[in-house]
């Protein structure tokens, strides 16, 4: 099944490993467990993202050998965690990427089938590998991995473990299936443990008290809407740049929101000088990558997201009037 994906790495000496623009733990736990495991096998590999890795994802080793500066000097590209263009427009306007992946093999290895961060969009040639039924492009990893016998060293699979644990909420979503659990089994047999990780990211994620303080802050922002069940929180421009390198903003409050009693859908909206706007959803109810369609985003039924151009105030009346719609469809098809 994955024989073209064996005979294109077999080709390769070297081999570069791409993440989407708006890296999170599952592209960059890919990424480093595809670094090691391509190593082992005596390829030259480089990691490469076209923005530098947020600061809470920098409880995962490997993420300073991430390199943002593109040489062109390799064999083999393979994009991760994303078939869509959008999420490479950075990448693509470096000089020297576009006609790489024009003249090279470029393989994806991909679990989102539409929308803003996936659906296949790429304007290159490229071979998808896409598994939606894969709660994280790790787990797809590792049925690509058994199937080639290709080694799964320890530090690959704690990169494996903490990719399947980012993309899941820690196993708490529905997109976890038996196969999920089973490669979690796997991926323990060979010593990466749920809670060695957990321990980590929790030591990591410490607050500063200003950071504190400002989640405070943002919590009085929230705004309610279709009778309590859309919960929205807008983070302009100016949080963005005093806040966003220590702690994401958005990932400080959207949890919390989907704990308010009666709230379906939070939604947390960020605001660009350039009149960007993009919105991350989580959900309670299997209708985020509906509602992210709304805007040409994408993503899973429980976590999606979408990016546009319009000021805040029509994409906050545009995004109302979607999410009427979306529950009112829910509402009915709960009753039919």
């Amino acid at each position: 099944m994955y024989e073209s994906i064996n005979n294109r790495i077999d080709a390769a000496k070297r081999i570069v490993i791409v993440q989407p623009e708006n890296p999170d733990a599952d592209s960059l736990g890919t990424s480093v467990a595809l670094e090691e495991i391509l190593s082992v096998q005596g390829k030259d590999v480089t990691m490469f993202c076209a923005i530098d890795m947020p600061k809470y994802l920098r409880y995962i080793a490997g993420w300073d050998r991430v390199e943002k500066d593109w040489t062109g000097q390799y064999d083999l590209a393979i994009i991760v965690d994303t078939s869509a263009e959008n999420l490479l427009l950075k990448a693509l306007e470096t000089p020297g990427f576009r006609h790489f992946c024009e003249t090279h093999p470029v393989l994806i290895f991909d679990h989102h089938i539409e929308g803003d961060e996936g659906g296949d969009s790429l304007s290159f040639p490229h071979e998808l590998t896409l598994d939606d039924a894969s709660a994280s492009t790790s787990e797809l990893l590792m049925q690509i991995a058994k199937e080639l016998n290709w080694n799964i060293t320890k530090p690959a699979a704690e990169a494996m473990m903490i990719s399947i644990m980012g993309d899941t909420m820690g196993l708490s979503t529905p997109s976890v299936t038996r196969r999920t659990m089973q490669t979690v089994l796997d991926l323990m047999d060979r010593d990466a443990h749920p809670a060695e990780i957990e321990q980590k990211r929790r030591q990591y994620m410490k607050k500063p008290a200003d950071i504190l303080t400002y989640k405070g802050q943002l919590i009085e922002r929230i705004e309610y809407f279709c009778d309590g069940r859309l919960a929205l929180v807008h983070i302009p421009w100016e949080d963005i740049e005093t806040y966003s390198d220590r702690y994401n903003p958005s990932i400080l409050v959207l949890d919390e929101m989907r704990l308010v009693e009666g709230v379906d859908i939070a939604i947390a909206i960020k605001t660009y000088p350039d009149e960007k706007l993009t919105g991350k959803i989580r959900t309670n109810i299997p209708v985020g990558d509906k509602l992210a369609g709304y805007f040409g985003g994408g993503g899973h039924a429980y976590s999606a997201g979408y990016k546009i151009y319009e000021t805040y105030d029509t994409a906050v009346r545009e995004l109302i009037e979607a999410t009427g719609k979306i529950l009112k469809d829910f509402d009915h098809d709960q009753t039919a």
